[in-house]
């Protein structure tokens, strides 16, 4: 039998995680709103442990969110958190500064740590210089093609996470824009303008496309108009050997995310019980297309054109 990838999920809540396991999923990703960036939910030291005992009857593993842009005020936070996480029997932290770093070394020395520079994260040079500081996993970045990851991977002295199902950032600002904006109109801004309020912004020569828009503690965020799915080619990933494939779960109904890791699921166990017989299905995809949202498309994203930064 050849290797198995990991199916990874963002969760918004305890609820949700045990959902995502039940449909097949093996890690989850969660964390707390002050430290991660564009969670699906905001997670409590408390629902932490109560994730991972679920995880653990599963065989799964969970992982906490701590990409967030660091300030000099939640430095002094850092060493108290990482342990009360560590704590809870979590195995791994997702970090992009490297005070996360120091301090998850200094603090809880046995947790893994995973590096997700976002779209910097374009080239293994990089990605080894922090394998050589003790992470063991490389987000690669969405904006990245096929060839680009499968070249990348033999050159890596770490595993790899690659994005291959949902939405992706497209812009963010640590500024409210989007009240700063309806306070200057004088329109009244009533409750917040979070995940729950389903707000878009449209383009005036793009009418026909919706990118999402909230905002949270950490500022503004525009996601992309239509959900990336590489499901078609996700065995030419497998046969590359990325380590782990993650669902992006943000922004969407647990009943969709289920069946989307249903499907992912479907086709990593298919390909690793026969790779050399493994065909990719079209009806893996139909419980998903039957709760996609119609207004957004699923795409190849960045897999198959050229990305300009």
């Amino acid at each position: 039998m050849a290797y198995k990838p990991e199916l990874l999920v963002t969760a918004s809540s305890p609820e949700d995680a045990r959902h995502m396991l039940e449909a097949g999923a093996n890690a989850l990703l969660i964390g707390d709103d002050r430290f991660g960036m564009r969670l699906p939910g905001h997670f409590t030291p408390d629902q932490i442990r109560e994730v991972v005992e679920e995880a653990r009857k599963h065989a799964a593993q969970v992982y906490v969110s701590m990409t967030n842009l660091m300030t000099n005020e939640l430095l002094p936070l850092l060493p108290e958190y990482v342990q009360t996480i560590a704590g809870c029997g979590i195995e791994a932290i997702e970090f992009n500064d490297p005070s996360v770093l120091m301090a998850v070394k200094e603090h809880a020395p046995h947790l893994k740590l995973f590096w997700n520079g976002e779209m910097i994260t374009t080239n293994f040079a990089t990605a080894n210089y922090w394998g050589e500081k003790g992470a063991s996993r490389v987000i690669l970045a969405r904006e990245l093609s096929m060839d680009e990851i499968t070249e990348m991977i033999p050159q890596l002295n770490m595993e790899a996470q690659v994005q291959v199902h949902g939405m992706t950032n497209i812009y963010h600002s640590k500024r409210k824009l989007v009240q700063s904006y309806m306070l200057h109109q004088g329109r009244p801004v009533e409750g917040n303008l979070g995940k729950e309020r389903g707000l878009f912004l449209i383009e005036a020569e793009r009418q026909e496309e919706k990118f999402p828009i909230y905002e949270d503690i950490n500022g503004t965020h525009i996601m992309s108009s239509d959900d990336f799915c590489i499901m078609e080619d996700l065995h030419i990933l497998m046969e590359a050997g990325v380590h782990s494939f993650k669902i992006e779960g943000l922004l969407k109904p647990t009943a969709y995310n289920a069946a989307v890791v249903r499907a992912y699921r479907k086709a990593i166990d298919t390909y690793t019980a026969d790779p050399k017989a493994y065909a990719y299905d079209e009806s893996w995809l139909d419980e998903v297309r039957r709760l996609q949202d119609p207004e957004r498309e699923l795409s190849f994203g960045f897999f198959y054109k050229e990305q300009v930064y």
